[in-house]
């Protein structure tokens, strides 16, 4: 479950981002750990996602944290990319990366397999749709376990 704090600092952080142009895709609160740990990951929808953006999102974004008080206590904050091996979560992650390489994983196995590769096409209210060298695959979201981007491809 994330922490209650998260879409506040969601909210602050995506115009921050977007005076970047960058793009906030994740965000979690680690408070088990001491001190604790704010980890924003963010994406440059015009270019591979480097160091320079990290920092220069790390900066912003401290200013702003700091201005608005919204973290009580002492923390640390992370900034990075999520990386190729990211899983797919929002309408806005699905829509972003159409036509790239997935795996997705289903439970109980559809149609005999458990894992199924393949570039994505779309997802709607009920089934995800990936092509396998030509071939639509329709797959329902109700089995759909993960969805990640294939790192191998």
């Amino acid at each position: 479950m994330a922490h209650p704090l998260v879409p506040q600092i969601i909210d602050l952080a995506t115009p921050v981002a977007e005076e970047l142009g960058l793009e906030v895709v994740g965000v979690v609160f680690h408070t088990n750990q001491s001190p604790p740990v704010l980890r924003i990951d963010i994406r440059n929808p015009q270019q591979e996602t480097g160091l320079n953006d990290c920092e220069r999102m790390s900066r912003a974004l401290e200013a702003s944290l700091d201005a608005a008080e919204i973290v009580p206590d002492k923390y640390v904050l992370e900034v990075s990319s999520p990386g190729i091996s990211r899983q797919l979560v929002t309408d806005r992650e699905f829509i972003s990366f159409k036509g790239f390489p997935v795996i997705i994983s289903t439970s109980p196995p559809y149609d005999g397999q458990q894992e199924w590769i393949g570039q994505l096409i779309r997802r709607d209210e009920t089934a995800l749709y990936l092509n396998q060298k030509g071939r639509v695959v329709e797959i329902p979201r109700s089995l759909i376990t993960k969805v990640q981007l294939d790192e191998r491809r």
